[in-house]
């Protein structure tokens, strides 16, 4: 057995996830089983293209990726391909990856590796939850065998990006949200609200991306049109959700303030529905299941960043 964490990633690449993976790809005390990728910032085809891609491009073939749920549990939802591009990676143009796709779900995927790394594994969802609530539903136990489970997703006081109360995430399957939250007795959230806490000033992440390296000059590529669409729609600086909720998953030494509390996923509601409902003054007596990510040292995660991108 390696002594390296066992870590699962479960993902809808997009931008934002792959500077995330790339982030993990860079670690050397985990060992990433797999991919296993939903439908989220763009359809499964192409997220499921663009993971192979970026595992070619950075020479991690040997990762197997698995792809999962083509939409939500229920309802439809609108992607996020105006921010990443169409196909998820920019528009660029990519050439497809020589390597294919594993047979195996997604779902059955997180199970069998559940079973494989049991109290070892790090799990980390960087996309939608409908992979990880579809394996709920197939295997209640999952729970049990998860040593670390990260999110990325909510808005812990309904600033949502994608409604006014909602995060992208949440708001893609609330239903799906729903499930995981009630299933697993701890998640570690970096919310959409932490992530504007830790902003990337464009003018530093631009020489990073300096750096020469193949996956550096890939990833200048395919982030380049959400880099000009953050520069017109938010200012000064960059928000790479899926960055800070890896190097939580990475480095949980770096958080500074950590806080627990109850939180409920509204499933209704004309202007609440996928709001991330936190219970700060725990009036429900429901237990503290959720740990919320308030701040991070900003210099541990530029440095985990810097580090990813040379």
């Amino acid at each position: 057995m390696t002594d390296k964490t066992p870590l699962l990633i479960d993902t809808d690449p997009g931008v934002d996830d792959a500077l995330a993976l790339l982030m993990a790809f860079d670690d050397p005390r985990h060992e990433i089983v797999g991919l296993t990728i939903a439908a989220g910032n763009v359809g499964l085809r192409h997220t499921v293209a663009n993971a192979l891609k970026l595992c070619e491009v950075a020479g991690r073939q040997d990762i197997p990726v698995f792809a999962g749920c083509a939409g939500p549990l229920l309802h439809p939802a609108p992607d996020a391909g105006y921010v990443h591009g169409q196909d998820g990676f920019g528009d660029v143009g990519y050439d497809a990856a020589k390597r294919q796709v594993e047979a195996e779900h997604a779902a059955l995927a997180i199970l069998r590796l559940s079973h494989e790394h049991a109290g070892r594994l790090l799990l980390v969802a960087l996309g939608p939850l409908t992979n990880i609530a579809l394996a709920l539903k197939l295997d209640p136990t999952l729970p049990q065998r998860v040593a670390r489970f990260v999110v990325m997703g909510g808005a812990v006081t309904c600033q949502g990006n994608i409604t006014p109360a909602a995060e992208f995430n949440i708001y893609y399957d609330p239903e799906a949200a729903h499930i995981v939250l009630e299933a697993f007795e701890r998640i570690e959230l970096a919310d959409w609200e932490a992530v504007i806490a830790h902003g990337l000033h464009h003018e530093r992440v631009a020489r990073w991306l300096q750096s020469g390296s193949a996956h550096g000059r890939f990833y200048e590529r395919i982030s380049e049109k959400t880099r000009l669409w953050s520069i017109d729609r938010r200012g000064d600086h960059w928000f790479a959700a899926d960055a800070l909720a890896m190097a939580f998953a990475l480095a949980p030494e770096g958080a500074l303030e950590v806080v627990d509390r109850p939180v409920a996923i509204e499933l209704e509601g004309r202007h609440g529905r996928g709001a991330t409902v936190v219970d700060w003054r725990r009036e429900s007596g429901r237990p503290d299941k959720v740990a919320i990510l308030m701040r991070y040292d900003q210099a541990r995660f530029e440095g985990l960043i810097e580090a990813a991108l040379r």
